[in-house]
């Protein structure tokens, strides 16, 4: 029984990885979803937050994505996201800037896209997090 499977991870401007990996978690519209090799195929929306993919060596890897959609089947999953950026690529000032933009932007109205902007600043900041807290790990 095969224990890897393909993944290509894809934005609008570039692709991002393809590769043999183990295990892909992203965050879906219903909730984290995990996928290994077998699942069963699938295409469903994920919403802004982070894909995290382990290769074969148990290395994981982090990438922000806005948003966007999932296909799995049987020897390839596919993500395509509008935005997709390497986690070790984010800049937690640009994202802590644009987050308190955000902020205090929907502070003085309530406005649904500046609600999504947000969102989707609040989930880089965590992929950035999550990042930097692994590489001051393997220090």
């Amino acid at each position: 029984m095969t224990t890897q499977f393909e993944l290509n991870i894809v934005s609008a401007e570039k692709k991002i990885f393809t590769g043999q990996v183990v295990s892909v978690r992203v965050s879906g519209i219903e909730g984290e979803l995990g996928v290994y090799a077998g699942h069963t195929p699938l295409l469903t929306s994920i919403r802004p937050g982070m894909v995290k993919y382990t290769l074969d060596d148990g290395k994981e890897e982090f990438i922000y994505v806005s948003g966007g959609f999932l296909e799995v089947q049987p020897t390839v999953v596919t993500v395509l996201a509008d935005i997709a950026i390497r986690g070790e690529e984010l800049d937690q000032q640009r994202i802590l800037n644009a987050k308190r933009k955000a902020e205090e932007t929907l502070n003085k109205t309530n406005n649904a896209d500046l609600s999504a902007k947000l969102s989707r600043e609040i989930a880089k900041l965590r992929v950035y997090e999550i990042v930097n807290s692994k590489l001051a790990n393997r220090r």
